[in-house]
């Protein structure tokens, strides 16, 4: 799943008439650079929600055939459904096993080949943590010995790359807005929780500074 749902207040006014996973990065937009790694790590079934011009998002990205991917849409209304709400939201459509959710407004070289086989039997999650950013300085979780703690002596930014089971989402109404952080720390503190370290390129294209810094980096490569 690619969650693709906010408003991108951050971004404006360049979201104003474009829904953010589709500003342009490179040449092509934000989103398609996660369709185009998700085809090459072997996923076929996405599922997209959206909100704000979610039209156009749909438009543009069609069944998702041209990446050799079948696209679903989840349709949430307008405001979103935070980030647990828009997944318990598409939930019908994303089945009864483990899934592997994105967020559509990051950039990374994470290979999603090893998302099958990265949560646990008995975990609910599974998170992809980076070094703190500049913009995220104290960390959002701690991780030792691959297991995600609420605190530790190093703390680690949580990527928005996840590998949830359904049952993470039970206590939550579909259609009702919620956020994904505290449904984490309950699990965090029951011990259900695992996670990995990501050294690779990552960046939060979330204002219009890191996406002109991000084109720019990328088309010198």
């Amino acid at each position: 799943m690619i969650l693709a749902a906010g408003r991108g207040e951050r971004m404006r006014p360049l979201t104003d008439r474009t829904p953010k996973p589709l500003l342009p990065v490179a040449g092509k937009p934000l989103i398609v650079w996660h369709l185009e790694r998700l085809a090459r790590a072997g996923f076929r079934h996405i599922v997209i929600n959206h909100a704000h011009l979610g039209d156009q998002i749909e438009a543009l990205l069609a069944d998702g055939s041209a990446w050799g991917l079948a696209i679903r849409y989840a349709e949430e209304p307008p405001g979103a459904l935070e980030t647990a709400g828009g997944i318990a939201n598409a939930l019908p459509l994303l089945g009864d096993e483990p899934f592997l959710v994105v967020n559509g407004d990051i950039w990374c070289d994470y290979d999603f080949s090893g998302a099958a086989n990265a949560l646990p039997a008995n975990d609910l999650a599974h998170l992809v943590l980076i070094a703190n950013p500049d913009h995220n300085p104290a960390g959002d979780f701690a991780l030792a010995g691959g297991r995600v703690a609420a605190d530790g002596a190093e703390r680690l930014t949580f990527a928005g790359i996840g590998i949830y089971r359904p049952a993470l989402f039970a206590t939550i109404e579909r259609g009702k807005p919620a956020k994904l952080a505290p449904l984490l720390r309950t699990a965090i503190a029951e011990g259900r929780v695992s996670g990995e370290v990501h050294t690779g390129r990552w960046v939060d294209v979330g204002t219009p500074q890191r996406l002109t810094e991000l084109d720019a980096e990328l088309r010198s490569l």
